[in-house]
């Protein structure tokens, strides 16, 4: 069973480019096509989740032993992140059938085959040519609207995406220039004697800088506004729920396995910081629900850099928590807005034509600053302990600017659900107030049941976490799952 693990990247790469060509000769088959293949891809993963296994598992594509051919590499943490992409694939799911379904459908197709295979990838050039595929089918979603601020924000986020691939290569160029290989396994067990030199940290900081872009990385993320502005709200919400967070994942397993310098976790640390006082300020002045939440995505992820900035891997339980948490988090907000769109003004009344839709952003918020019992008390309680533990200056300092962070975070999202529940002017119209109502309802609504789902279990829920970490940070394990034999 773990070898068809290989076609919940091969069914929805190869979808995406049949679909047109079904479509040609039967809409219903194609319109059903999709979603039947992100099912079969979800009780695939289950299946083998279910089975019982915490081993890891390495899978050599084509017979050829790593650290030759395409190496997929299979813990829970990478089980459970392609679950995600299956699930929330189907979640967003493009249903509606006009001229362009072909083409949209195609593309969501080609970004869920991508987003698995970096999610499952055990090698540098795989996770390189995955991270192309997505940006690539991001960029045809992104601009699919039409308007020509959609193109406009599109032609921006190629010109930053591309920039950011060059870095990436220049940086994979320079590690497989000093050890021969691009197998994380190998890497790992060559890269204290050969990476641990300025030429490693130079390597770093170029695949950080280029994956930050889909992380949403302070600097390098100042098309994140524009394109969860202009985009499908589906769309926002897939790249600020998951796909940011597989970026996140790139970096983490890089950290951990190859570059052991603290300078590296400095460079996080900095970077975070920066991202969550740029982000949570501008979210604090945004005058437009979807921007606040676009800024409000970056301050969350500079966070998390710096949980992942800990030293000795004491941040990975934090950072988990909080990617899954803003996982859930950030959809149902994206889904909300849905219709909710345009300036927060506008909503003043809609509590009362939408009551399940504000309960939701109010739960949502609840959980986004906290609030306990609610799960991102926990998260956020678990780097708060971490922080305070270190002696650092720079640590304390993050930690100070996560607080003030919180702060700030509690009061643009508390001043959006004042004016939800505000009484609308009398010279408003009922028909003029956002309803929120649909199917985007419905799907923020799904995604609250998941969130108070995790409160209620948060102990189990926790041990699960913290079994993932302990996983994630033992590189002894990986390089014998993925190389029994340990040659170097």
């Amino acid at each position: 069973m773990n070898a068809y693990l290989v076609l919940t990247i091969a069914l929805p790469l190869l979808g995406a480019f049949l679909l047109p060509i079904l479509m040609r000769s039967s809409i219903a088959i194609a319109l059903w096509s999709g979603p039947a293949i992100l099912i079969y891809g979800c009780w695939t993963i289950a299946d083998i989740w279910l089975q019982g296994s915490t081993q890891p598992i390495s899978i050599a594509i084509g017979g050829f032993a790593p650290p030759l051919g395409i190496n997929l590499y299979i813990d829970s943490l990478a089980l459970l992140f392609a679950f995600a992409v299956q699930l929330l694939g189907l979640i967003f799911w493009p249903f509606t059938l006009d001229q362009d379904s072909a083409r949209r459908q195609s593309l969501m197709l080609l970004l869920v085959a991508a987003s698995t295979g970096l999610a499952l990838s055990g090698d540098l050039f795989n996770l390189y040519v995955f991270y192309e595929l997505a940006a690539v089918a991001t960029f045809g979603l992104a601009s699919a609207s039409g308007s020509s601020a959609a193109y406009v924000a599109t032609l921006r986020y190629l010109i930053l995406s591309g920039i950011g691939s060059v870095l990436t290569l220049f940086g994979i160029a320079l590690i497989y220039s000093k050890t021969g290989t691009l197998n994380l396994a190998h890497l790992a067990q060559l890269a204290p004697a050969q990476l641990n030199d300025e030429l490693g940290l130079t390597a770093f900081l170029s695949i950080l800088i280029g994956i930050g872009v889909k992380a949403e990385l302070f600097p390098v993320n100042t098309w994140v506004p524009e394109i969860y502005a202009t985009a499908s709200t589906r769309l926002s919400a897939f790249l600020a729920g998951l796909l940011s967070k597989l970026a996140l994942l790139i970096i983490l397993r890089l950290l951990l396995l190859i570059f052991h310098q603290p300078e590296a976790a400095q460079v996080l640390l900095i970077l975070g910081i920066l991202g969550v006082v740029s982000g949570e300020l501008a979210a604090w002045r945004a005058k437009e629900l979807r921007r606040m939440l676009a800024f409000s995505s970056i301050g969350q992820l500079g966070v998390m850099f710096i949980a992942m900035a800990l030293p000795d891997g004491a941040g990975v339980l934090a950072v988990l928590a909080l990617a899954i948490h803003h996982l859930i988090i950030k959809s149902g907000l994206f889904m909300l807005a849905e219709d909710w769109g345009g300036a927060i003004q506008r909503l003043r009344g809609s509590a009362k034509m939408a009551p399940l839709g504000a309960a939701l952003f109010v739960l949502f918020s609840l959980s986004l600053v906290g609030m306990p019992p609610l799960p991102g008390f926990w998260a956020k309680f678990t780097l708060i302990t971490e922080l305070a533990g270190q002696s650092e200056p720079l640590y304390l300092i993050g930690l100070a600017v996560f607080l003030l962070a919180t702060v700030i975070e509690a009061s643009y999202l508390f001043r959006v659900a004042a004016i939800l529940y505000q009484d609308a002017p009398r010279e408003t119209l009922d028909h003029e107030i956002p309803k929120n109502e649909g199917l985007s309802l419905v799907t923020a609504t799904l995604f609250g049941a998941g969130l108070i789902a995790a409160a209620v279990m948060i102990a189990p829920v926790g041990d699960s976490l913290n079994t993932i970490a302990v996983q994630v940070q033992d590189i002894d394990l990986y390089i014998s799952t993925v190389n029994p034999g340990g040659s170097q």
